[in-house]
């Protein structure tokens, strides 16, 4: 009788990951129940957000709606697409700004000049690692704001010239955005968290992250 290889069992057990294109993933999505980011060929699902999420994200967008209003500058949340081409890659990011003229039946879109993320604790790794490294690569996006849940605190990534800068904002402070030279943009550290009751659980980290990637 013959025996099989424990190789031949590995191989046998285990599945191998499917690569797909951009074209099998936006054609996969546009049925799909659930909403997937894309990495390199790779579909990786996404989790609902908290309620607190949610709010943030709401008060972000009310905001650049009223003060773009007239400018040319659309604000998505939650449901649109960024594609990043170099790194062959799809987002959904929390809150996003668009001012560049846009097929309005794509799904998706390359050129957003601003992009915030609220942090979750299932999502703050990637958010301030991987999507932090992934949107430089956007010739577009001057601002990416990282918005913390758990207390009054955004890290503002900016791009001056070719260079990038990182500002911490708490309570009291503004949020400047000058992506659109007509007209600044400033929001309050506090309506961005309006209605929102904080907990007293331990902070995301942030002071280490910070380190690990300025530049």
């Amino acid at each position: 009788m013959a025996t099989e290889s424990i190789e031949g069992i590995a191989m046998t057990n285990a599945h191998r990951l499917k690569t797909l294109t951009p074209h099998e993933f936006l054609a996969f999505e546009e049925f799909a129940k659930q909403r997937h980011e894309f990495v390199d060929g790779q579909l990786f699902a996404m989790t609902g957000g908290s309620v607190a999420h949610n709010v943030i994200s709401l008060n972000i967008a009310t905001s650049l709606k009223t003060q773009l209003k007239g400018t040319g500058c659309t604000i998505f949340i939650a449901d649109m697409k960024v594609r990043i081409e170099d790194l062959n890659c799809f987002y959904y990011p929390d809150v996003f700004v668009e001012c560049s003229a846009y097929d309005k039946k794509s799904v998706y879109t390359e050129t957003p000049v601003a992009i915030f993320e609220v942090l979750s604790r299932s999502t703050a790794s990637t958010d301030r690692r991987e999507k932090l490294v992934a949107y430089r690569h956007l010739a577009s996006v001057s601002h990416y704001v990282i918005v913390h849940q758990t207390k009054q605190r955004l890290e503002v990534y900016r791009k001056l010239a070719d260079e990038w800068t990182i500002q911490e904002l708490g309570c009291g402070d503004s949020l400047v955005l000058d992506f659109c030279p007509d007209r600044p943009i400033a929001i309050a550290v506090e309506d961005i968290y309006a209605d929102i009751e904080f907990d007293e659980g331990p902070d995301l980290q942030i002071r280490e992250d910070i380190e690990v990637y300025a530049w």
